[in-house]
């Protein structure tokens, strides 16, 4: 089920367990986890993509081994707010992994995503080859924490 607001996805969530984040690119699909409280998100592997079956059943494999409950596409928007090619991508994939899974879908503005990626990994001073193997799923990360930071405001203010 795709929840196009993040209020829709919160309410479609179950009260605790984790959810995962995904860097969706042309090459690679980053994948982040978060806790079953729903605080931190860890970035956590890189999937090569081949083909959208292959790439889902990759993805739904960590999905059931990790219990995941929710999942959170990483949505590339323009600078300007508008949605390119890249983004109308994005939804198509999340389109068809709606037809393999009942878990709810949302999408999270991941501009700047990679740019802080890599900024905390060149803080971290890792090399340039180290970078590039991590950067998708460390993307994930972040856009996986952006989502958990807006999902634990809006509990907060259910209180």
């Amino acid at each position: 089920m795709i929840c196009p607001a993040i209020a829709e996805f919160a309410a479609a969530l179950p009260r605790v367990g984790a959810l995962a984040g995904l860097d969706l690119g042309t090459k690679t699909l980053g994948v982040s986890v978060s806790d079953t409280l729903r605080s931190i998100a860890t970035p956590l592997r890189t999937i090569r993509r081949e083909k959208f079956t292959l790439d889902a059943a990759e993805l739904l494999k960590i999905v059931a081994e990790r219990e995941i409950v929710g999942l959170v596409l990483g949505l590339p928007v323009n600078m300007d707010g508008s949605e390119g090619p890249r983004a109308q991508s994005t939804r198509a994939f999340a389109r068809n992994l709606e037809k393999l899974t009942p878990l709810p879908i949302t999408f999270w503005d991941e501009r700047l995503s990679t740019v802080a990626a890599e900024r905390a990994m060149l803080e971290a001073d890792l090399s340039r080859k180290r970078r590039a193997e991590l950067v998708d799923h460390v993307a994930a990360g972040f856009i996986l924490q952006g989502a958990l930071d807006r999902l634990g405001h809006l509990g907060r203010a259910d209180v």
